[in-house]
């Protein structure tokens, strides 16, 4: 056995489980390798990673029963228009008591656009060039001065683009947010194992890990300390989203009002897939009266093509990662830094180092998903919402969910909202695109406002 001054210990763990391999290139470290090897070792739950491999290699339990969940349509006659009156007023109340923060999960590296760099930092304005990080940071910021309360936002970075995020901020001042009132924190990660249980190499010195999925960030937000800090500043209710859609209401005050009304521990919003096969997964309830989401690979066909009798998908409320949660719940759930989450497990190819050079291999694969929040509560609402007005994914280079269709979903949106104001936009306008500090909604834009007859058009 190796050995190690003051880290004995954690050489003895790693031979009681069986990994010592990892130590195959020990004699031809430098120090300062044998140290980050050791450092690696030292924060792996080898208990949790023997655990996830006889899971892996398990045939999966049953699958529950379910059916489409209900969820709250858009409003569609004078009755239901109140009932959104009152969640908006419900809501307002909210956010005015400083009892709402923003939470962005912004772990992802924007190579699938060809840029190098935290995605967040991809510009994604029609007209401005403003990134996303920008864009979210002054909708946090003019619904501080709207509602006359400071906005606290959590930013859950990853390994990966921890440093580059906390540079470009702090580079721009938070974009006009109080440094206090913003908390970044990095994802947890988790080793991968080989076909037989081991761990892989992805150096001489290095583990190889991925991070743990979108549901880490219930973790990574107890694990950080953030959680708690936001109880501590009188936080009820956190706005949880994903940095890669634009258009998303990150403060809305309908969907915390009705969150507030329903009592839910988790609220999220969803919309009308748009074909049977969308790559959405649906919100059902189970036959234990919960309310989940199964993804849209796990729905089988003929679920996906089934028709009610208007003819529309039965199945048709898709999840777009939008949810409120409840800080008491997630302090529930959390138990100190470990929500109580499941490991899903999938097989991948992963690159092991090795003694003969670097060996594409397969291997497995851990990560949670956050909405498997949400059957762990019987308290849980589904609002729908239109698409063309809060959905706007960047996700390809191209085509559908690119930075081409949010333009055009942006620019369609802001246009509606002059429109409602009364407000004529010249027939030479092609591109428009409306800073947050000047408007969150149609309500908030001047009616004096006057557009310019140029092509692009940005109003600020």
């Amino acid at each position: 056995m190796i050995s190690y001054p003051d880290r004995n210990d954690v050489i003895e763990r790693v031979y009681d489980y069986g990994q010592e391999h990892i130590f195959a290139f020990w004699e031809r470290l430098p120090d300062a390798g044998r140290k980050a090897l050791l450092d690696d070792a030292s924060s792996i739950d080898f208990k949790l990673l023997a655990r996830l491999y006889r899971q892996a290699g398990e045939s999966a339990p049953p699958a529950m029963g379910f059916e489409p969940a209900p969820y709250i349509p858009v409003p569609a006659d004078s009755g239901a228009v109140r009932r959104f009156e009152a969640a908006r007023e419900d809501g307002s109340a909210l956010i005015r008591r400083g009892a709402v923060a923003a939470f962005v999960v912004a772990g992802g590296q924007g190579s699938r656009l060809g840029f190098d760099g935290p995605k967040g930092l991809f510009a994604v304005g029609p007209v401005s060039g403003k990134s996303l990080f920008r864009i979210h940071a002054e909708k946090i910021l003019k619904s501080s001065e709207k509602y006359g309360a400071p906005i606290p936002w959590l930013i859950m970075t990853s390994e990966a683009n921890h440093a580059d995020t906390m540079r470009y901020l702090a580079a721009h001042n938070h974009f006009g947010l109080d440094e206090k009132d913003v908390y970044i924190f990095p994802q947890s990660m988790i080793p991968s194992l080989d076909a037989g249980g081991r761990l892989i190499l992805e150096s001489p010195s290095a583990i190889f890990k991925n991070p743990d999925g979108h549901g880490g960030s219930l973790s990574a937000l107890a694990g950080s300390g953030t959680l708690a800090a936001m109880r501590g500043r009188g936080i009820e209710v956190i706005s949880y989203f994903q940095v890669d859609n634009p258009l998303v209401s990150i403060v809305d005050p309908v969907f915390i009002g009705f969150h507030a009304q329903g009592g839910a521990d988790i609220s999220s919003k969803g919309l009308m897939k748009a074909y049977p096969d969308e790559k959405l997964g649906v919100f059902v309830r189970f036959d234990d009266g919960t309310i989940g989401v199964v993804e849209y690979s796990d729905l089988p066909e003929d679920l996906q093509n089934m028709r009610d009798e208007r003819g529309a998908l039965r199945f048709c409320m898709g999840s777009i990662a939008i949810h409120l949660f409840n800080v008491g719940f997630l302090e529930k759930i959390a138990g100190g830094a470990e929500a109580s989450l499941p490991f899903h497990v999938a097989r991948k190819n992963i690159v092991s180092h090795t003694l003969s050079g670097p060996v594409e291999i397969e291997g497995f694969k851990f990560e949670k998903f956050v909405f498997d929040a949400l059957p762990l509560t019987d308290k849980n609402i589904v609002l729908e919402i239109r698409r063309e007005d809060e959905f706007a994914p960047v996700k390809n280079p191209s085509g559908v969910d690119s930075v081409e269709s949010a333009h055009e979903l942006m620019t369609g949106l802001y246009r509606r909202w002059i429109g409602k104001r009364g407000i004529r936009i010249p027939a030479r306008v092609q591109k428009i695109e409306i800073s947050p500090l000047l408007a969150l909604e149609a309500a908030d834009i001047p009616a004096s406002l006057s557009i310019p007859d140029t092509e692009s058009v940005y109003l600020e």
